[in-house]
């Protein structure tokens, strides 16, 4: 049985993983056969958003493996003892986390750098040609990992497609019931809910990048 990590960033999708998405991927893992271990860093982060009201919640901190447990109810470990020779591949969740905690995309834009323990995770399964699938903003993570021409996708937003090619990425456009693959890299990305309108169009790039990335596995 394949075995595929999934990299968390928190929990809620304003500053941790998208919740949605994380148990889409999780699902479509396990109804296409495979299994998953959940990790996340053990760091602080960013900030806390108060998702009821979409403001900012002064004065708390959280910390992204404790929240990420939340929806790996509980099975989830240090992103630093995530052994890639254990593992068939790797796929990221979106979320404001993977450009919050997991980077720091959402403030420095194509000047962003990965948290140092998410690089040399994601690298491991680079250099060692393991597939590994993006969603949604965590795709703007791409070009830190893979260096220059990876082709990869966000989905159509204009700016956000415009800061991961000035960081070397191949965008290309992508509708959300779709996938873009980069073969050679063994490379998956789907825009989800950075054009989805509800759960089930999320689901149908999800799970179509699942079905990819284990084929590639």
């Amino acid at each position: 049985m394949k075995k595929i990590a999934v990299i968390l960033s928190g929990c809620g999708v304003f500053d941790g993983s998208e919740i949605h998405e994380a148990v889409l991927t999780m699902l479509a893992i396990t109804q296409q056969g495979a299994q998953y271990s959940c990790f996340a860093p053990d760091i602080d982060q960013h900030h806390v958003i108060n998702h009821l009201t979409g403001e900012e919640s002064q004065g708390e901190t959280r910390n992204v493996l404790v929240e990420s447990a939340r929806i790996a109810r509980g099975e989830v470990a240090d992103i630093k003892t995530l052994a890639v020779d254990e593992f068939d591949a790797v796929i990221l969740p979106g979320g404001f986390g993977a450009a919050k905690n997991l980077s720091d995309f959402a403030f420095s834009g194509d000047k962003c750098q990965l948290q140092a323990d998410v690089l040399t995770a994601c690298q491991a399964f680079a250099k060692a040609n393991k597939a590994a699938g993006y969603i949604c903003i965590a795709p703007a993570m791409i070009p830190l990992v893979y260096g220059k021409g990876a082709k990869m996708t966000i989905g159509t937003d204009k700016d956000t497609a415009a800061a991961v090619t000035a960081m070397g990425a191949e965008h290309l456009n992508c509708p959300v019931d779709e996938i873009v693959i980069d073969k050679e890299l063994k490379l998956v990305s789907t825009p989800a809910y950075m054009l989805a309108g509800n759960m089930a169009e999320a689901a149908s790039g999800i799970n179509l990048l699942v079905k990819e990335v284990l084929a590639m596995a």
